[in-house]
This record gives C-alpha cells, structure tokens and sequence, in this order.
C-alpha cells in the first residue's frame, strides 16, 4: 500500500484525498500520512516574516526521503523552486482556477479606506498598486478561519485562491475572480505537485500517469521566472502562463512591497520549451527595473 504525506489542513487533505482516488482509479491502495510542517506550527505572524522558503514543505520532503511515505502532495506554490536531491515532481495534474479571489465585496465596491485581508505580499502589494487607499493587513490561519474572521467584521474582504474555495466546495463565497491582467498570480497558484522520490520505486512509477502536460508547461514556465528573479515568499511576485495548442503566454510582474513601483511584461512562444521562455522573461524582467526592485 502506498502512503500519500500531507498536511492536515482541510485543504492539504482533500487534495491528498484527489490524488487517493485517482491512484484508486489506477487500481492502486493507499492510506494518508498528515505531518505537521513549520508553516503550520507558526501562525501569529506574517509568512514573510518567518523566512526561507519550503515551510509547508520541509518536513513532508524529510519524511519522504527518510522513506516513510512513498508520495507527497504539496499545493504546487508552496514548492521551492529548486527540489532536493534524490526527489523530483513526478506529476503535476490538471491545474484548477489559478485566479484570487477577492470575498466578501468586489474590488471596485471596496469603501475607501477599507480594511482587506490577506496573507500575501504579492496580492498585498498588488492590491495597494489598484487602490492605495485601501488598509491592507495581514490574515493568517486556514480558509474557515479567515472566512469568520471576515464574517465577524474584521475586514470587509479577503483574498484568497480562487481553486481552495473551489475545492471546498466555497465557490459561492467568491464576490470576484480577478483577472491576471489585475492581480497576478502565485507562480503555481491553482496547481498541484505530486513529490516523489526519483529511485524508480512504486510511489515514482505509479504518480506518472497523473501528470497533464499542459499543465506541467504552463508552471514550469512560471517557476522559471521565478528562479532567474532569485523570489521567494519574501517578494512580491507573480506569474501566469497558459499553453493553448503549441504556444505559451507568460505573463509576470515584480512589485515593490508598497505597490507604488512594478515592472511588468508578457512574452509568447513555443510550448516546448517553457524553462527557456520563463527564464527569457525573467532576464527581460530584471532588465526593465525588477533588479533595482528587487534589490539586486
């Protein structure tokens, strides 16, 4: 039997319990591992705050190397943009609505000065790049609680990933999926990522026929701007790509963390080759004033 590592948020676990069924589909038994990683643990403060990256992460991919699950299953924008040694993505399935969303009112129907939540720089500094009258602060814990704290009055919305509301069952608490041309994505934002080790073993040889390469095109591309940007969850930064037939659109953007500077760009070509788009778009980035920015 195959063990699937997960978080235990209610998210992390129907996304675990997505890819149980489909390997069930593959006639294949497994059983569910939660595992407790730093970004669960910490939840007073801001994520940028903690530093590094890999905190939903780290620990899952521990267990996996130690041998005590075969597969993990990670939202794919928690993932590092280099893996560890002796792991890879075996499979990245067909991604959901890679939008945020804003609940609660719409961006336009904000009142000045509106108090909104959430807990990303990106969409924080994209949000003060649309509205710099609005209170942006920072909203922690898992899609109930931030829902009640906004049900309560503490905000008078949130931003949140249009696929976990989805995925909840919460479509109807989305007031707005805003388009990327307003608020770009999280590079992966909507996708999974499957983690395997890369021995050949049974977690590897099973999980290939859970990849959609579409898909897998798409995120490469994102994740390749990201690491020629050096970003991590520290930096506002996001990135979208979408493959239709044999081409690809890449676009992305760099903000400063107050909103008032961003650079932004667009570049299309071959879906073939997604790392080279996403690196070329990436350099284009820094080129244009992502580096002065980004402080490099």
């Amino acid at each position: 039997m195959l063990v699937i590592g997960s978080r235990g948020s209610q998210l992390a676990l129907w996304q675990a319990r997505w890819v149980q069924a489909r390997l069930a589909g593959l006639g294949l038994e497994s059983r569910i591992e939660i595992i407790r990683t730093t970004g669960d643990k910490v939840t007073s403060v801001p994520l940028a705050s903690v530093g590094g990256k890999g905190l939903f992460t780290k620990e899952i991919e521990e267990a996996l190397l130690a041998g005590q699950v075969d597969l993990a299953v990670h939202s794919l924008k928690d993932l590092p943009t280099e893996i560890r040694a002796s792991l890879e993505i075996t499979a990245i399935p067909e991604r959901e609505d890679p939008r945020d969303a804003m609940v609660g009112r719409t961006l336009a129907g904000l009142s000045r000065n509106a108090k909104v939540g959430t807990s990303s720089l990106r969409r924080a500094a994209q949000l003060r790049h649309q509205r710099p009258d609005l209170a942006v602060e920072s909203v922690r814990g898992n899609v109930d609680t931030r829902l009640r704290k906004l049900d309560e009055g503490q905000y008078e919305a949130i931003v949140l990933a249009s696929a976990g509301l989805i995925r909840l069952g919460l479509a109807d608490r989305i007031a707005e999926s805003l388009d990327p041309e307003v608020m770009c994505p999280a590079v992966g934002q909507g996708a999974l990522a499957i983690e395997t080790r890369s021995d050949g073993g049974a977690g590897q040889r099973a999980c290939k026929a859970l990849d959609h390469a579409p898909t897998r095109a798409a995120v490469t591309a994102e994740r390749a701007v990201l690491a020629a940007l050096g970003g991590g969850c520290s930096t506002p930064i996001g990135a979208y790509a979408r493959v239709d037939g044999e081409r690809l659109r890449l676009m992305a953007i760099v903000l400063s963390a107050d909103g008032t500077a961003s650079v932004r760009e667009t570049i299309e070509g071959a879906a073939a080759e997604p790392g080279q788009l996403g690196r070329g778009l990436g350099e284009r980035l820094l080129a244009q004033g992502a580096a002065r920015i980004l402080g490099i």
